[in-house]
C-alpha cells in the first residue's frame, strides 16, 4: 500500500506542476502579430467576419496596412486605435475572455479545495462519534480516496489543456509593402464603396507618411466627391505649386473651385483645356464652360 501511495503522490505532484505551468504560460503575454491583430478587427465590408478571415479587397488592404504599421514600429494598441478612429468602436471584434479564461484559473483552485475537503474528512470525519474497537484501524486515506484524488487531478489537467488557448504558429505574412501603398489600397477600396469622406482621411494619412503627388490628387478627388470642395481645391493647389502644368491637378482644382462657387473656376478649367485638349474629360469641361 505504501508503494501505491508513493506512486499516486508522484503522479499528483507532476500533474499539479503541469497544470500550474499551463496556467502560468497562458497568462504570459505573447507578442501580437499582424494576423492576431487582424483577428481582433471586424471587416467593415462584411457581415460578422474578421479582417483576418474576410476575402474582401478591403480586408486585404487592412491586413497590409496592419503589417506595414507593425514594420514601422507602431504598437498593436496604436494600430487598433488607428482603425477605431476611422470606423468607430464597432470595428473591434472584442472577443470575450470570461468563459474559458475564468475556467482556466478557477478549476485548479476548485480541485485543490475539493482535495483539501477530502483530506479533512478522512482525518476528522469520525470526530465526535463513539469509537468502537475494530480489528485494524482504517487508513486515513483509503484506496478509494486516493483514486478519487488522482482522477480529480487528471481531470483538472485535462480541463486546463482543453481550456487553454492554442498558440499555433501564425500564418505567414508576406513582406509588407510601403505604408503609402497599403493606405492607397485601403482608400481605393473605400472609394469603391462610395465612402469618399473616409477614403479622403486614409489618403491624407498616406500623404502625411509618404508625400506623393498621385495620392495627393486622389485625396483631392475623394474630397471633391465628399462635397468638401474647399479642401479639395487646397489639395489640388498643393500639387500645382511645384507642378504648375499638371493637367489632372488643373482639372480637379477647376472642378473644386466651381463647386465652391469661386470666380476663378472658369480660368482654371480653360488652362486645363489648353494643356490637355484631347483629355477624355475635355468634352465635359467644354460643356460646363458653355453652360456657365
Amino acid at each position: 500500500m505504501r508503494l501505491r501511495r508513493l506512486v499516486t503522490c508522484v503522479l499528483v505532484a507532476l500533474a499539479l506542476a503541469g497544470a500550474g505551468t499551463a496556467v502560468w504560460r497562458s497568462a504570459t503575454p505573447r507578442p501580437e502579430t499582424a494576423t492576431s491583430i487582424a483577428a481582433q478587427l471586424l471587416c467593415p465590408a462584411c457581415q460578422g467576419e474578421s479582417v483576418a478571415q474576410s476575402p474582401s479587397p478591403m480586408a486585404a488592404a487592412m491586413r497590409n496596412a496592419i503589417a506595414a504599421q507593425l514594420a514601422q514600429g507602431r504598437s498593436p494598441e496604436q494600430i487598433r486605435q488607428y482603425f477605431v478612429d476611422r470606423y468607430g468602436p464597432q470595428i473591434l471584434a472584442d472577443p470575450s475572455q470570461g468563459g474559458l479564461g475564468a475556467l482556466l484559473w478557477l478549476l485548479p483552485v476548485l480541485v485543490l479545495a475539493a482535495l483539501s475537503a477530502l483530506l479533512w474528512r478522512a482525518r476528522h470525519g469520525s470526530a465526535g462519534f463513539e469509537v468502537r474497537p475494530v480489528a485494524a484501524p482504517a487508513p486515513a486515506w483509503s484506496p478509494r480516496l486516493w483514486d478519487m484524488a488522482a482522477i480529480g487531478v487528471v481531470a483538472m489537467v485535462a480541463a486546463v489543456a482543453l481550456a487553454g488557448p492554442r498558440h499555433a504558429d501564425p500564418a505567414p505574412v508576406s513582406p509588407p509593402p510601403t505604408a503609402g501603398t497599403t493606405l492607397d489600397g485601403l482608400g481605393r477600396s473605400l472609394e469603391a464603396q462610395g465612402r469618399y469622406g473616409e477614403a479622403a482621411e486614409v489618403y491624407r494619412d498616406a500623404v502625411r507618411q509618404q508625400p506623393d503627388d498621385v495620392t495627393q490628387l486622389r485625396l483631392a478627388f475623394a474630397l471633391l466627391r465628399a462635397n468638401r470642395a474647399g479642401e479639395a481645391a487646397t489639395a489640388a493647389q498643393q500639387v500645382l505649386d511645384h507642378r504648375p502644368d499638371d493637367t489632372q491637378a488643373l482639372l480637379l482644382l477647376g472642378l473644386a473651385q466651381r463647386a465652391a462657387g469661386s470666380p476663378g473656376a472658369s480660368a482654371t478649367l480653360r488652362r486645363f483645356l489648353a494643356a490637355a485638349p484631347h483629355d477624355p474629360a475635355a468634352s465635359q469641361v467644354r460643356r460646363l464652360l458653355a453652360a456657365s
